[in-house]
């Protein structure tokens, strides 16, 4: 029988074990986020996204690990909570000048779960809040490596100090031309600088790791000039004969936050402290939650970890119900929102109507597909959780019976949470931005287009730059290796920057699995006049030509799109994509304005 009360000893013990366990995964995970600068510089862009999708189940594999060694070494599953209380205070300790504390108390939380298998309860034993703070590590920490680096131009060798700061990165391999295109940067920085007097403290900031991500490196940083900041990004790229360019200057908060996007896939960072990356991204982008910026780091548990604390913070300060989302009713999905967070819950339905033919596993295997892949600025973030609970209070009884009807096995109803308040427990929830469903975007914009004048012209600018917009959604994610299945306009959302956004998953694939065909030429008149399909389609097949009746019934629709998308309703264009992919073509996809880039780089690529 395994001893009741460990001493003191015992519990340093296990707590030390789950320091160890944490440790080799933060190791293992920079090791891995550094290496991201080699495969830059060697062109291995193969190599980039296997390391991206890999890097993803760093932090599983880790809490598995520790797991099985607490269970094997102090048998944890079987010790009484107030052993946990003495663990977790030892655990407090070692995270005194620990480069890490936030996530190591995450990690905390995510073995002790597993172990005593516990999620939407209240413990004592976890880490409900922060009991460390990540304020001011490096000033305590005369041996880490400072975050940033700041230089103190003049206007007579602001250009030399450019040259200077990309330079201090490193990279072993040679510009085609560094001065002209710092030359470029300080182009187009020139009409701000022309507007204002250097004071004393003008100065560039820049983080000490460039910022790894597909085919681009960023430099990410702000120029300061006495109380005004501007943050800056400078992509840096392979030309067509494999010398390095710098593509573009972002300048800006907009500019930053679509670098940043929830619908783009984790930067590799090289961070020895990752909250002094996260503060300084924040002074950057003042609205993007900090869940955001860790996601977008490649640390998504800490994301997942701050978002809901973020939202049980929500839900205290709130006082509206969870109701059905606005917009129409997947087949698959059962989608609700609070009106006041900028979020929305999926649930998978339990059963689907024809001609849905899918299952609980296959859907959740898109979205894990989703998570590890490159989203391309076109794909949402989505935050699994499993057993998660809110007030009963806070749902509009609508809702409730909605699930009860549709995903009864996703739900529990529990009398108390401890508190004396009833609990909606829900077993298995996908969490993601809400975003303005496009079918409801564009019906706006046709009731707008009805009014005269001014106000008619600005509702067909909307529609117009709309369509534009998802038709190149859907060239990015084909650039992507990404067939949405679906292309319906419900499926897709329009961001607050104009951005159209694929978010329903059910029916995704990998471009390279399917078989896109024209449509057999009709054998007889009688094939032709008929409504039913005359020719013989496999599980994989794919008709692009079909898809004009779904998408294009409005003929205003229809003008702007076969203007600019017409090549989407032909085979070819699809299976000329699926041939670079198949041979190892890797596409660019950028995440700003082509009109961005500085053309003496961009004419041959």
């Amino acid at each position: 029988m395994f001893p009741q009360r460990l001493d003191a000893a015992q519990a340093y013990d296990i707590a030390k074990a789950m320091m160890d366990g944490f440790n080799r995964h933060y190791h293992l995970f920079r090791a891995e986020s550094a290496r991201a600068k080699h495969r830059f510089e060697t062109a291995d862009w193969h190599g980039q996204q296997r390391a991206q999708r890999e890097r993803i189940a760093f932090y599983g594999l880790r809490v598995r690990e520790c797991v099985r060694r607490l269970e094997k070494e102090f048998k944890a599953g079987h010790l009484p909570m107030d052993v946990w209380q003495q663990v977790k205070l030892h655990y407090i300790g070692l995270l005194v000048n620990h480069r890490q504390p936030e996530l190591a108390e995450t990690f905390f939380n995510s073995v002790t779960t597993q172990i005593l298998h516990r999620t939407h309860f209240h413990n004592d034993f976890i880490f409900v809040r922060p009991a460390v703070s990540t304020e001011y590590i490096e000033n305590d920490d005369p041996v880490a490596r400072p975050s940033f680096r700041a230089y103190y131009p003049t206007r007579h060798n602001l250009h030399e100090t450019l040259v200077q700061m990309v330079a201090h990165f490193g990279l072993q391999r040679e510009f085609e031309d560094l001065p002209r295109d710092t030359g470029e940067v300080l182009n187009a920085l020139r009409p701000q600088l022309d507007r204002i007097t250097l004071r004393d403290n003008f100065q560039i900031q820049v983080l000490d790791s460039l910022f790894y991500r597909n085919k681009g490196a960023y430099a990410v940083g702000r120029i300061i000039n006495e109380s005004s900041e501007l943050p800056f990004a400078l992509p840096i790229l392979h030309n067509d004969t494999g010398q390095l360019v710098i593509d573009a200057a972002l300048f800006g908060d907009d500019d930053l936050q679509v670098l940043f996007s929830f619908a783009r896939a984790y930067f590799m960072v090289d961070m020895e402290i990752p909250s002094a990356y996260v503060q300084f991204l924040r002074s950057l982008m003042p609205r993007k939650p900090r869940a955001e910026l860790y996601n977008a780091l490649g640390l998504a548990k800490q994301g997942k970890t701050l978002f809901y604390r973020d939202f049980l913070s929500h839900l205290r300060h709130s006082s509206d119900q969870f109701r059905t989302a606005p917009g129409i009713k997947g087949m698959v999905m059962l989608v609700f929102d609070l009106p006041s967070f900028p979020f929305v819950f999926k649930l998978i339905k339990d059963y689907y109507p024809p001609p849905k033919d899918t299952t609980r596993e296959q859907v959740k295997s898109k979205y894990q597909l989703v998570k590890q892949h490159d989203r391309v600025g076109r794909m949402a973030e989505t935050l699994e959780y499993s057993e998660v609970a809110f007030p009963r209070d806070r749902f509009d009884p609508e809702l409730l019976a909605e699930i009860a009807r549709f995903a009864p096995s996703q739900l529990d109803i529990s009398d108390r949470d401890g508190q004396g308040r009833a609990e909606v427990i829900l077993k298995h929830v996908y969490i993601e931005r809400r975003m303005t469903p496009l079918n409801l975007y564009l019906q706006e914009a046709f009731d707008g287009m009805k009014k005269p004048g001014a106000e008619g012209e600005r509702a067909r600018a909307q529609m117009t730059q709309a369509v534009i917009e998802y038709g190149h959604a859907i060239k990015d994610l084909m650039a992507a290796n990404i067939f949405p299945g679906d292309m319906l306009w419900k499926n897709f959302g329009v961001t607050r920057h104009g951005k159209v956004v694929f978010y329903d998953y059910d029916e995704i694939e990998y471009m390279t699995d399917c078989h896109f065909r024209r449509v057999p030429a009709p054998r007889h008149e009688e094939d032709e006049m008929s409504g039913e399909v005359w020719y013989a389609v496999g599980p994989r097949d794919v008709f692009p030509e079909t898809f004009a009746p779904f998408l294009l019934g409005n003929d205003a629709v229809r003008a702007v799109f076969m203007q600019h998308h017409a090549d989407l309703l032909d085979a070819a264009c699809w299976q000329g994509h699926q041939a670079r992919i198949l041979a190892g073509h890797v596409h660019d996809v950028f995440p700003y304005d082509p009109h961005k880039r500085f053309r003496v780089h961009s004419a041959g690529r």
